[in-house]
């Protein structure tokens, strides 16, 4: 039954590996749609904001492949083996390391969702409701992260 149970960890292979897969494919997308807007702008003269909207979501796109990537290998590293070859700054060591990376993330999702909404809206109150949102999500994730962390 010990042997079933430590096996058992391996488990987490498929959803590492699909995260990478995912993050992979998320980053693969948002590169070549800032090319496409990049050639849109200097081939057709594409509007300034239409630009600056579309590489915003595209850049969202990466960081949320960026997000699945900080996953996959976080779970792998936790889970499967210590021994991957990553930066020292990407290193997991505990459930609490994977959290305060993932937060970092998020974070830079919303600044960039944030600004692509600023670019978009067109009242004043509208900017004001978007940046307390945000800025309640941001402060909830660092009291959270807080909170829990390990002394």
């Amino acid at each position: 039954m010990r042997r079933l149970i430590e096996i058992s960890r391996f488990a987490v292979v498929l959803p590492a590996i699909s995260s990478l897969i995912g993050g992979i494919v998320l980053m693969i997308l948002g590169s070549i749609d800032i090319f496409k807007a990049t050639v849109e702008i200097v081939l057709t003269q594409a509007p300034l904001k239409e630009t600056i909207v579309s590489i915003l979501t595209s850049i969202d796109a990466i960081l949320l492949g960026t997000v699945l990537l900080v996953i996959g290998y976080g779970l792998y590293e936790l889970f499967v083996d210590s021994r991957l070859e990553i930066p020292e700054w990407l290193e997991i060591n505990t459930l609490d390391d994977l959290k305060a990376k993932l937060t970092g993330v998020i974070v830079a999702i919303i600044a960039v969702v944030f600004v692509g909404f600023l670019v978009e809206i067109k009242s004043a109150s509208d900017v004001l409701y978007y940046g307390v949102g945000a800025g309640a999500v941001v402060l909830s994730l660092g009291a959270f992260s807080f909170a829990t962390r390990k002394k």
